[in-house]
């Protein structure tokens, strides 16, 4: 993967939403500087279903193919949807707390499952450091990361099935979305800053893990 001048757009990008957020961002009447938080909170929650959809989809296709490029892709997604899952599950409670009076609730649906969404992929990610056969590992791994994925939709329709704090979404829906023009803007450019974001991470990871194999390639015709 090249663009390498990616990282470096994806970090202005994001530096800039947070400008615009924090200073150029009307408040929300009701919960006022708390919501800012939310500019954080759902692209990241946005980018970590993305990427674990997008570790799915390489490890199907890797279990057809056996293309080793979709494995290192898939495991690049995995290690970044958990650093923007972290962030959710940072952001969310700190988002809570003046909002909702509590920084968790373990009856709230959607809380729980995205930290149980977040353990799987930890797991994914123990899992293929405690394999050394690459084939195994890439199997095994492939097969854990397709068997996560179908939370992702759970998650989405919780609102819909269960008692939650979380309301209900506001951009996508049926009718028009509620935020006001300002606000809507900012999230699009915040999803799409958070998004090119995690190209960038993944490109560098991805990176990584060629110049890993190439390095452990080297020394297997060595020895």
């Amino acid at each position: 993967m090249r663009l390498a001048w990616l990282p470096t757009i994806a970090g202005a990008a994001v530096f800039g939403t947070v400008i615009r957020a924090a200073f150029f961002t009307p408040l929300e009447a009701k919960q006022g500087a708390a919501q800012k938080i939310f500019y954080v909170h759902v692209p990241a929650a946005w980018v970590a279903f993305l990427a674990f959809f997008l570790v799915a989809v390489a490890s199907g296709v890797y279990l057809w193919l056996r293309d080793q490029r979709l494995d290192r892709f898939a495991e690049s997604s995995a290690e970044v949807g958990v650093v923007f899952t972290t962030v959710v599950l940072i952001t969310g409670p700190l988002w809570a707390k003046p909002i909702w009076g509590t920084y968790w609730a373990w009856w709230d649906v959607r809380l729980v499952s995205t930290l149980f969404l977040w353990f799987i992929y930890v797991s994914y990610i123990v899992l293929r450091g405690a394999i050394e056969s690459p084939t195994l590992r890439a199997r095994y791994s492939a097969v854990l990361g397709i068997l996560g994925a179908f939370l992702i939709p759970f998650i989405h329709l919780s609102v819909y099935l269960f008692a939650t704090m979380h309301p209900m979404p506001i951009v996508g829906k049926p009718s028009a979305p509620s935020l006001p023009n300002e606000m809507l803007v900012t999230l699009l450019i915040s999803l799409a800053s958070f998004t090119l974001l995690y190209f960038a991470f993944v490109r560098s990871r991805y990176n990584y893990a060629v110049e890993r194999d190439a390095a452990a390639a080297r020394t297997a015709s060595d020895a």
